[in-house]
């Protein structure tokens, strides 16, 4: 006899066990995205100051400002993933549209001869660093692992060193456990996974599937956003010197959805046959951070810039839901003759402690060479160590993970250069961008390559200036964060086109 089985669980706060180093990480790393001429010279502004995103590179550069201004920025990004599952092949697409950046700046010049402060220039920018709008689709014949695993590694003492009793699971409800005993728990009701009949104690797990090969697909979609405000105050030295100090606020809100299915002939007369399981993620918060920075005139043509940003902040918190419907032959052990279909609703709050994120702080140096009135050429280079990643409180939920940071993440170099040639009153754009794997191992996340391109129009008073950026990179994802690992091999192109209109107040 088929049986069939439907557990539905949802709440809204989850424990931060849940968390992993790929989250941490869409924290500590930035797009370059922001205004159209930044974009088009893919970033490269630490020394050249003088535009509404080059203040989130280097503080300074808004003392290179010679007049009041405003901005606002329209971006259009596509993200496409092509995912290789056990050789299995699928494309994917995901649009978005929105103002990316908008921001003001007021100038105030010192006109007494004797003072060797120029000016000073204060200014707000709002930047969205990073949109989280994604989705990737995998499907493909998984040889011998079912995600069965997946439960297992949380019902089992292996990564854990403690027993879950048959009790915890069978008198408790899902709300009333941690984390650990949540997913045990989903396992165990569903039928994926049974007591192990060889322990007496009922305190260790089997899987409840037949060995041989699994089809499976899974379906990922992100939605959301890491925004920035910038609150900056500059001031120009003499003719040569600029300094300048950035308080940001960060916020952040990021929706993900996850549906895995799995399907299996191993067995006609016992064990897991059919599994559908459902996750559903939103995480949301808050965060702060600083940045300081100096641009020097070496000379008439020569600019050479100097920038800190410290670690973020981050206050975070989660919401859950799960949904797990399973389908087999001769469920239970001992085996049971009949079983109707169970619904379990958790409709009330859970309130889990908030969790903190620090991520790591950046040094960025850089140079640019000025040609004339014409044109000119710009570097920078950006050191991040990312092992410095932090989740807090540091304890026996958090420290592992903290440890993984040390033992799996590296310091990782970004190379941006930029170019501009101006003629009349026509302005023509291009930039190159490299930045390293945050990874020790580079099949986990490689190397990010990347070229951008643009031009703009000075009407007066008003500038419009469009830019085009694309980058690629490799990865691995899991389909699950443990147990159950297999990898979704990935490589995602990016593409954004943007438009900034640009007032002279």
């Amino acid at each position: 006899m088929k049986y069939y089985f439907a557990l539905l669980v949802s709440l809204l706060v989850l424990s931060s066990k849940a968390q992993t180093l790929s989250d941490a990480l869409l924290y500590a790393d930035d797009n370059i995205i922001g205004t159209a001429r930044f974009s088009a010279m893919s970033g490269a502004f630490g020394a050249l100051g003088g535009d509404f995103s080059s203040i989130h590179v280097n503080p300074a550069g808004s003392a290179v400002f010679s007049n009041n201004q405003a901005a606002i920025t329209l971006s259009s990004l596509n993200t496409k993933n092509q995912s290789n599952y056990f050789g299995s092949k699928i494309n994917s697409n995901q649009n978005s549209f929105d103002i990316n950046q908008v921001g003001g700046i007021l100038v105030f010049n010192n006109y007494e001869e004797k003072s060797k402060w120029k000016k000073i220039a204060l200014s707000v920018d709002y930047e969205n660093m990073r949109n989280f709008d994604n989705s990737i689709i995998s499907m493909g014949t998984n040889p011998n692992q079912s995600v069965a695993d997946y439960f297992l590694s949380y019902a089992n003492p292996g990564l854990y060193g403690s027993y879950i009793p048959l009790t915890a699971l069978t008198s408790n409800y899902y709300e009333d456990l941690d984390i650990r005993g949540q997913q045990a728990y989903l396992g165990y009701q569903g039928y994926v996974i049974n007591p192990d009949p060889s322990n007496p104690n009922n305190n260790t797990y089997v899987a409840n599937v037949s060995p041989g090969s699994f089809y499976q697909e899974n379906y990922m979609d992100t939605s959301g956003y890491n925004g920035k405000v910038a609150f900056n105050i500059s001031a120009q030295y003499t003719d040569k010197f600029y300094f300048g100090f950035n308080f940001n606020t960060h916020f952040t809100d990021i929706e993900r959805t996850s549906l895995f299915y799995e399907y299996n002939e191993n067995n006609q007369t016992d064990g897991l046959r059919e599994l559908n399981f459902e996750n559903y993620t939103h995480t949301y918060g808050n965060g702060y951070s600083f940045q300081l920075g100096a641009i020097a005139k070496l000379n008439s043509q020569l600019r050479a810039g100097l920038a800190y940003e410290s670690p973020t902040w981050y206050r975070l918190n989660d919401e859950k839901k799960q949904l797990l419907s399973t389908s087999g032959f001769n469920y239970g052990n001992p085996p049971v003759s009949s079983l109707t279909s169970i619904l379990v609703d958790s409709d009330f709050l859970i309130i889990y402690p908030t969790y903190k994120l620090q991520t790591p702080s950046k040094w960025t140096g850089s140079l640019a060479y000025i040609f004339g009135k014409n044109g000119l050429i710009s570097i920078d280079y950006s050191l991040k160590d990312y092992s410095n990643i932090q989740f807090k409180p540091n304890d026996s939920y958090f420290r592992p993970l903290n440890d993984a940071a040390n033992q799996f993440l590296k310091t990782s170099g970004e190379l941006r250069i930029g170019g501009e040639y101006r003629y009349k009153l026509w302005s023509f754009r291009g930039g190159y961008r490299y930045e390293q794997s945050p990874y020790e191992n580079k099949r986990i996340m490689g190397d990010l390559t990347g070229f951008s391109t643009g031009f703009g129009y000075n009407f007066g008073n008003t500038k419009l200036d469009l830019s085009y950026s694309y980058a690629q990179r490799k990865s691995q994802e899991a389909v699950f964060s443990q147990g159950f690992t297999a990898p979704q091999n990935l490589k995602t192109q990016f593409n954004n086109i943007s438009a900034t209109l640009l007032f002279e107040l």
